[in-house]
């Protein structure tokens, strides 16, 4: 899960209603495959929960998130934050979309220090521990989509999905090059990515917390623990059903054969009843009540209602309008600032005693 992100977005800073409608359409709109793909009642639930548990398996990645502990302590608020930044960079304005990104990597540029399992440093705005965090929520998404929703796209929708995957890469300081544009090639960077995944007891525990789809609900009255508590076990049934049994090995997460095969046919009647008979109101309230930061920035997709200049951007162009380095080169120039200080950053293949690193946490 990356880091939580408290952003003050110009919407929320907005008084009158004409102020609160998106500038625009982001990076994506209305005729974008993503934005199907992750408006569908499966994207930010199952989808979403998915791959902040799979993430974690990348050891860098869980060194980073486990040493402030915020994602055992404060679960729901890094739920909340996460799955709104998730949103923002989907159906967000660019002016949001462009600060979340600018935001986002400044946190991360705080939390770098030492792996106390392979002694390697870590920094969470490394272009491949990025990539990895980006993969994982576009595949996941669309995996639960296709495994509850209606189904896998068509080839031409797919790569048209893989090609806005990769133009959501430039909010974060991985290169878009490096992002896969087809079905297979997806394949085989999670194929590539395997024997540099890892669980330690603390993956275990963090991925076991995260799979605990209670984290996500506010506080509940008495008389409602049994529903959410069974509403929970749901979720997380169907998160673990679309997890390669190698992945649940590694993180201790049991599920047979037969129960995956029936959670499947369950969460796809369950998800399809929800999309073809309830209404965008209701299903924006669930979210509301699930992410109470993420609703207000999906409200305008899911309710179909206008924008202030209905264009759809390009990256580059918004990050130079809005005066905001692209995150790859912020990156860039963070990391000579700090080697600058003498702080040593991210070496790829060399252990580094403890005694040489400064250790800052968020």
């Amino acid at each position: 899960m990356t880091a939580s992100v408290p952003i003050v977005t110009p919407q929320a800073e907005a008084k009158s209603p004409e102020s609160t409608q998106p500038e625009d359409y982001g990076f994506f709109g209305p005729d974008s495959i993503t934005w199907r793909v992750w408006s569908y009642p499966t994207s930010l639930t199952i989808g979403f929960q998915r791959a902040v548990v799979i993430e974690e398996l990348d050891p860098f990645l869980l060194a980073a998130v486990h040493t402030t502990q915020k994602i055992l302590t404060r679960a729901r608020n890094r739920y909340d934050n996460t799955l709104r930044y998730f949103a923002i960079v989907a159906f967000g304005d660019s002016r949001t979309a462009v600060k979340a990104a600018d935001v986002l990597v400044r946190i991360h540029a705080r939390v770098v220090g030492v792996d106390p399992v392979s002694g390697l440093h870590y920094d969470p705005n490394n272009p491949a521990s990025q990539l990895w965090i980006h993969m994982t929520a576009w595949h996941s998404i669309l995996y639960a989509y296709e495994v509850y929703g209606p189904g896998k796209l068509s080839e031409e929708d797919e790569n048209r999905y893989w090609a806005e995957c990769a133009i959501g890469a430039e909010l974060q300081t991985c290169d878009p090059a490096t992002v896969p544009r087809t079905r297979e090639g997806v394949r085989q960077y999670f194929e590539q990515m395997r024997p540099r995944l890892a669980a330690s007891e603390a993956t275990q525990q963090v991925m076991g917390h995260l799979m605990n789809a209670e984290i996500m609900f506010p506080p509940l009255p008495r008389f409602l623990f049994l529903g959410a508590w069974f509403v929970a076990k749901m979720i997380q049934l169907a998160t673990l059903a679309t997890m390669p049994r190698w992945q649940r090995n590694l993180a201790n997460l049991r599920l047979s054969s037969f129960g995956s095969l029936v959670v499947r046919g369950v969460g796809r009647l369950v998800f399809r009843s929800i999309a073809l008979l309830t209404s965008k109101k209701f299903q924006l309230m669930l979210l509301g009540w699930i992410s109470p930061a993420t609703a207000p920035i999906v409200r305008h997709v899911l309710l179909n209602t206008p924008v202030q200049n209905p264009v759809v951007l390009v990256p580059a162009n918004a990050f130079k309008r809005y005066e905001t380095p692209m995150p790859a080169e912020q990156y860039q120039g963070l990391k000579m600032s700090t080697e600058k200080a003498n702080t040593i950053v991210y070496p790829q293949s060399e252990a580094i005693p403890l005694s040489q690193v400064k250790l800052k946490q968020a």
